[in-house]
């Protein structure tokens, strides 16, 4: 009776080790998601307009009822 009392203390002690480590793995994965996060902006900063980054060489139409294609090269 000692080879089935081994075998489930052998199959409790494998869990335990399973349990252990998927526990271990989960916290290193939060903590490393956490660290790998680029730090948060210092101030509010305004995106450029579209007349700021758009090309001075092609047209803007100004007066457009609908969006109209403009195609520069």
């Amino acid at each position: 009776m000692t080879g089935a009392g081994g075998r489930r203390r052998a199959w409790r002690w494998a869990a335990g080790v399973w349990a252990a480590l998927a526990v271990t793995g989960g916290g290193l994965t939060l903590w490393l998601q956490d660290a790998n996060e680029p730090p948060p902006p210092a101030q509010w900063q305004e995106a450029p307009t579209p007349q700021q980054t758009a090309d001075p060489a092609c047209p803007v139409p100004v007066h457009a009822t609908r969006p109209t294609p403009v195609f520069c090269g």
